[in-house]
């Protein structure tokens, strides 16, 4: 129970990553904030289920991070609850491809939004009220993307980039209030083809991955669980890369 008694952020909640990285802070004791952009009551179940399996308080959020009118909504509903916020998960974020060429600035913006300027609004939200605690963890899911140099993922590869950049940043200025920012950054995951343009393209990352498979989300769910918890105390300013290799 490494996380037991913490109150944790996690965006994306509803699938993928973050639907893995919800279930393993569950299980490790975490009460959770689940955000999702849009109310099912798929999730609704879900999240239900999953509070009663591990006997921990699980309450769905939703905000789209299109909008900072909802994301501050999203953000005053849970404070409105009085209790700490101990974790940010900054997960959700959408995939794009294309050449430098053919990318046009409007679909930068579109990336840029969801995957750089939400991510930094949530962290400039939340840090208030950690540097108010004198203490909190943020994690935010870059991606290897922003490390290499693959040709053809200009928006997605940059605003990952970018948002690297700022966690190495932002663990430089929140560190004097005891906050530790980290990110995690992931390879291509089994939950589906991600971001890559077609089955030739995904096959030669496999090949070009030493371990010769994709990720599971539960390999990146272990990773938040360890840079939330009290073993990475002594991490900050950190890109953790699981990767199998490939970088």
């Amino acid at each position: 129970m490494q996380l037991k008694g913490k109150y944790a952020i996690i965006t994306g909640a509803n699938r993928g990553i973050g639907r893995a990285i919800t279930e393993k802070f569950a299980a490790e004791g975490a009460c959770i904030w689940a955000c999702a952009r849009k109310c099912t009551q798929e999730f609704e179940e879900d999240m239900k289920l999953l509070s009663k399996q591990y006997g921990v308080f699980i309450q769905p959020v939703y905000f789209d991070l299109k909008s900072e009118q909802e994301i501050v909504s999203g953000i005053k509903q849970i404070l409105a609850k009085k209790k700490p916020i101990d974790i940010l998960v900054n997960n959700a974020g959408i995939a794009a491809s294309g050449l430098l060429t053919m990318t046009p600035v409007s679909v930068l913006k579109d990336v840029f939004e969801v995957n750089f300027f939400a991510q930094v609004f949530l962290m400039q939200l939340v840090a208030k009220k950690m540097i108010r605690q004198k203490n909190g963890c943020i994690i935010n899911m870059v991606s290897v993307g922003g490390i290499e140099h693959r040709q053809g993922y200009l928006a997605y590869g940059s605003s990952k980039a970018a948002l690297i950049w700022t966690t190495r940043m932002a663990a430089k200025e929140l560190g004097i209030y005891g906050i530790r920012v980290n990110g995690i950054a992931p390879a291509t995951v089994d939950t589906d083809m991600g971001h890559y343009r077609n089955e030739e393209e995904l096959k030669k990352v496999i090949e070009d991955t030493p371990l010769g498979r994709l990720a599971k989300s539960a390999e990146i769910a272990e990773a938040a669980v360890f840079l939330a918890s009290p073993k990475a105390s002594f991490i900050t300013g950190d890109i953790l890369k699981v990767d199998g290799g490939r970088t």
